[in-house]
């Protein structure tokens, strides 16, 4: 299994950019579909955005356009770039790995991201 330490959170004014990184360490990393996921207080985590090792990005309806996934299979890491952000973007994000065989789960620390009016 990999774990995995998230980054490149903070404060910003809405329309303003962030750009989120996880970093992972343990082996397998290119094996994992990697996904970002948020979680405002009182509501459930949600998915953001996911990406297969052969770079295929998958995206939640209220990010597409916004924000954009990336991973560097040989830097083990993972990118969430996040562009005009809006207040209702603030949440602790989180990373999550996910391997389908054999099964396996990681999930970050989280870093949170808040966006002022």
């Amino acid at each position: 299994q990999v774990q995995l330490v998230e980054s490149g959170g903070g404060l910003v004014q809405a329309g303003g950019s962030l750009r989120l990184s996880c970093a992972t360490t343990g082996s397998g990393f290119s094996g994992y579909v990697m996904g970002w996921y948020r979680q405002a207080p009182g509501k459930q985590r949600d998915l953001v955005a996911t990406v297969t090792s052969g770079g295929t990005a998958n995206y939640a309806d209220s990010v597409k356009g916004r924000f954009t996934i990336s991973r560097d299979n040989a830097k083990n890491t993972v990118y969430l770039q996040m562009n005009s952000l809006k207040p209702e973007d603030t949440a602790v994000y989180y990373c999550n790995a996910y391997r389908i065989f054999p099964r396996a789960s990681s999930w970050g620390q989280g870093t949170q991201v808040t966006v002022s009016s």
